[in-house]
């Protein structure tokens, strides 16, 4: 990276303490509500079987849903902050012309990604309408209906970072 390229992402970045919206708030309590339910879950469970030799098996089934509930709300968080794992170890070795190409292809690729597992997650909602879990009698579409939402919400979040890549004079990360 170039020394101005260098300047520009550092004045780019938001500072880690910036005023939450309300919408952020709200949204860290969801999570952090879903977090400690599940851990409350496994912990009662755990509790009862070492206690009582005994558990209540529905709690193991909520814990689950809740862990596949925070994974994609996770995801969500990781593509709206800009946080998920990216390895730019070859691409911060290319100019800020090729770098903003690979950048732009990267994107599609990764939108083409996520249109396939909105698609795939779609398909098994609908298959998923009528079965319901054993133990506790949750309609999986509901469960399973966390995979093509996570998928459009990093679609839609994919088309803003194309935007403001396209945008920039130079490189697209930032």
């Amino acid at each position: 990276m170039h020394d101005e390229d260098r300047k520009e992402a550092v004045s780019e970045q938001k500072p880690e303490n910036t005023p939450r919206s309300t919408s952020q708030l709200l949204f860290e309590i969801f999570c952090a509500t879903l977090f400690l339910a599940m851990i409350g879950l496994v912990f009662y469970n755990a509790l009862l079987r070492k206690v009582f030799n005994s558990s209540y098996p529905p709690s193991e089934e909520w814990a689950r849903f809740l862990f596949i509930y925070i994974t994609f709300f996770g995801a969500i968080e990781g593509f709206y902050r800009k946080r998920h794992i990216a390895v730019d170890m070859f691409t911060n070795l290319l100019g800020a012309g090729v770098r903003k190409i690979v950048d732009v292809l990267a994107i599609f690729c990764g939108m083409g990604a996520m249109a396939l597992l909105f698609y795939g997650g779609v398909i098994n909602v609908l298959q998923t309408m009528d079965t319901y879990s054993p133990a506790t009698g949750v309609n999986l579409a509901l469960i399973n209906g966390t995979l093509p939402l996570m998928a459009f919400a990093a679609l839609f979040l994919q088309l803003r970072d194309l935007r403001d890549c396209l945008k920039k004079h130079s490189d697209c990360k930032g």
